[in-house]
């Protein structure tokens, strides 16, 4: 794609400055609720909720990386964030993510791979990748607790503290409210929907 050119894919913004630099931002939801397990055959349907903040000991820890990934592969990296090319920030609605996509890595096989399936619509979420903490370390990191009978019956998972190791752009994330942008540095320009300017 020639500079200046924009595209954007469903609710998805993609932009390249002039001089070659990329900016992906993106936004994982916290209160939302995934479903692990639709039930079926006896099994009841199993959810997992991710609290508001669940993620701040890697994300304020300073010594502590976290890395943007495609497809949770660490074969496939974006951005990092002890490098400073990954900033995340924290607030009780979501974790936001910022990351500025060096030219070097634009000419990766894997993320002409992910540029082919952004601008078709096709990579639309963010995924965390992380680990909760034992019981001995953090007591009520997690709990399992029933869901709202005029809900449903599930069991729900509902996570209070977790230490993320990365964050993906993948083609169906569990957590539906996930979004994902790219934009160009500095300039941020909104435009509708299913818009190509060539």
């Amino acid at each position: 794609m020639d500079s200046g050119h924009i595209i954007e894919a469903a609710d998805l913004e993609l932009r390249r400055a002039r001089d070659g630099k990329r900016r992906l931002r993106g936004k994982f939801p916290y209160g939302k609720r995934a479903i692990l397990d639709a039930g079926g055959r006896g099994r009841r349907p199993r959810k997992e909720e991710i609290g508001p903040r669940a993620f701040d000991f890697a994300i304020n820890q300073p010594d502590r990386e976290v890395h943007l990934l495609v497809g949770h592969s660490y074969d496939k990296p974006l951005a990092r964030k002890l490098n400073g090319s990954l900033v995340l920030e924290d607030t009780d609605d979501a974790l936001i993510f910022d990351a500025e996509i060096g030219e070097a890595i634009q000419q990766a096989s894997y993320w002409i791979d992910f540029f082919a399936g952004f601008t078709a619509g096709l990579v639309v979420g963010l995924s965390p990748g992380f680990r909760v903490p034992p019981p001995e370390t953090v007591p009520d990191a997690e709990e399992t607790v029933e869901e709202d009978p005029a809900e449903g019956n599930a069991l729900i998972r509902f996570i209070r503290h977790a230490v993320l190791a990365e964050l993906s752009l993948v083609t169906r994330p569990a957590y539906a409210e996930t979004t994902v942008e790219a934009r160009a540095k500095p300039q941020t320009i909104h435009i509708p929907k299913r818009r190509l300017l060539l």
